[in-house]
């Protein structure tokens, strides 16, 4: 039997087996609030609804699930909030070169696992640790870190928060679509097949410094002062980056429209040798959500581009990096399984072989509210995969056991 054989196999029989699974939910900011994890996502997690975009920009405030210690200057839940998230995963691609583990099948055991740490810490401050429970950076283990400083009013809050990040760019301080305007927010765990600011690099990678914000039902701003770095460093200049977005609601569907952008330059030093890094690029997303008859359905669409630099931390190469996708997931069976179906144009600014264009399909089916089983097919095609042909081929199938205890 051939390895794609055994993969769609291993899908049905999990499916069937879990069909009668009832829903819970366990994870930190359930346990805080004592809502449901479905309170906050769309269909499934990491994607937030209205509900989850209002918690996580209060800061991870929000309480009514558990006991406080109350004082003067103290306000924190009486016990300190954790879960264990680990991402399970099986790759398959189809290259000829054996030497490439996936292209023989990998099972990635775990993909990730960290132990997540949050919530209230007062009023109307709140934080966030994923401590990796993978691999140790060279002065820490923190894999993310964020502290929400907030100022509710009548408007909506302001704040300010202070973050670091091993992977989730320079947005990781506030974002709030599900787009893939950072790396951890995103529909699809091939998450450069759908989303133009992970395909160019804008939504992911290491990035520290300080995020300005506010929001309202209505939208968010955010205006971050940030070094490509995540950990210690000798900085003397910080880049900059912006992005703002509305979030309306529209005919029963709740909608964002944004826009991201990237300039200045990091001035820092690393190893005693100057380490300048620009940071030049743009994008605009928007999505909906809403139901097509009794059909919960998401649409996300975005576009992106870096101009080609020896020292744009986005793009080296000698031509502008960009992109398009567009991504729709519709729930066949409501809160339980859904269909997707993506498609991404790119250009990774090479002088050759340029072309980058992936189409996928797949689903989600949920075994519980904190445990999802996902399955996708992604086919890549352009100049990019003429002959000779990438080692690891133009398809990649990824199964995937995503879990937060």
């Amino acid at each position: 039997m051939k390895t794609r054989d055994i993969v769609a196999s291993l899908a049905v029989l999990l499916v069937s087996n879990l069909w009668s699974t009832s829903a819970s939910a366990v994870p930190a900011f359930s346990r805080q609030t004592g809502q449901a994890c479905a309170s906050c996502h769309f269909q499934h997690y990491p994607a937030l609804n209205a509900y989850g975009r209002a918690f996580k920009a209060g800061a991870y405030t929000q309480t009514g699930g558990q006991s406080m210690v109350q004082g003067d200057d103290l306000s924190i839940p009486v016990v300190l909030n954790a879960s264990l998230i680990t991402k399970i995963r099986y790759q398959r691609t189809n290259g000829s070169d054996k030497t490439v583990a996936t292209n023989t099948g990998e099972l990635q055991f775990p993909d990730e696992a960290a132990l997540l740490i949050g919530g209230r810490a007062y009023d109307n401050i709140g934080f966030l640790l994923e401590a990796s429970l993978t691999s140790i950076h060279a002065d820490h283990n923190f894999g993310s870190f964020k502290t929400h400083f907030n100022n509710p009013g009548e408007s909506g809050n302001f704040g300010a928060v202070v973050f670091s990040t091993d992977a989730g760019g320079a947005g990781y301080g506030f974002e709030l679509l599900n787009t893939g305007a950072v790396r951890f927010q995103r529909i699809t765990e091939d998450r450069t097949a759908t989303s133009a600011q992970q395909f160019i690099g804008l939504g992911s990678g290491a990035a520290e410094g300080v995020a300005f914000v506010a929001s309202s039902a209505k939208g968010f701003v955010n205006a971050t002062f940030w070094t490509p770095d995540h950990g210690s460093v000798a900085v003397s200049g910080l880049a900059h980056y912006l992005r703002a977005a509305l979030t309306p609601q529209l005919g029963g569907w709740d909608t964002g429209f944004g826009a991201q952008y990237f300039g200045g330059k990091a001035k820092r030093t690393t190893t005693g040798l100057a380490d300048d890094k620009d940071a030049k690029g743009w994008a605009v997303d928007a999505q909906a959500q809403g139901m097509i008859g009794a059909k919960p359905t998401g649409f996300y669409f975005t576009y992106g581009k870096a101009k080609p630099s020896t020292t744009n931390v986005f793009n080296t190469a000698v031509n502008d990096k960009k992109a398009w996708s567009i991504l729709g997931e519709v729930g066949v069976m409501p809160s339980r399984g859904t269909l997707m179906l993506g498609y991404r144009n790119g250009d990774n600014g090479a002088a050759t072989r340029n072309k980058d264009n992936a189409l996928l399909v797949g689903g989600t089916w949920m075994v519980a509210q904190n445990i999802e089983l996902q399955l996708s097919h992604t086919r890549y095609s352009g100049n990019k995969y003429d002959d000779p042909e990438p080692a690891a081929g133009d398809a990649l199938t990824t199964l995937m056991l995503f879990m937060g205890f």
